[in-house]
């Protein structure tokens, strides 16, 4: 068998799609918050904006236009809160979709290396195994090794 994982391009492939999906889901969220705040800052400006009290027609009626003028752009922030949402949602599955397929590879990678490794360990046992059936040499004991000079203490 190869040493090496033959699907080792398409694994850098789809690593590298992956890391781009995770970059685009990042700046749609980063999107989102920030329409999201627009929102926010908008509303708050609406809620404080009072209609005046005994003032001239002009500035009541400039006041109304400005409240509605707020109210207009609230609900076009609030619209693009939801465009920004969907564009999330939409990069939240091409990331999911990015990081499966980069699975399904490392689980293909990880299968090879433990296939490889079985065979490594097989091949290891093979020459224990040789090593352990060959006859020994002539001039060794069980207790000693030939020439180390054990055979004349016993003497």
């Amino acid at each position: 068998m190869s040493r090496r994982f033959p699907l080792g391009g398409l694994l850098r492939v789809r690593g590298m799609a992956e890391d781009r999906a995770a970059g685009d889901l990042a700046a749609a969220r980063r999107e989102q918050l920030a329409a999201q705040e627009r929102a926010r800052a908008t509303a708050e400006m609406l809620g404080t904006t009072d209609l005046p009290g005994a003032h001239d027609v002009l500035t009541w009626q400039a006041t109304v236009a400005g409240r509605l003028a707020l109210q207009a752009l609230l609900v076009e922030r609030t619209e693009q809160v939801r465009v920004a949402q969907q564009h999330v949602e939409a990069r939240q599955d091409e990331w999911s979709r990015a990081r499966t397929a980069t699975r399904t590879v490392e689980k293909l990678r990880d299968a090879h290396a433990a296939q490889v490794r079985t065979e490594d360990e097989r091949a290891e046992q093979r020459v224990l195994d040789e090593v352990a059936g060959r006859p020994r040499a002539a001039g060794t004991s069980a207790g000693g090794v030939a020439g180390t000079g054990h055979e004349e203490e016993s003497r």
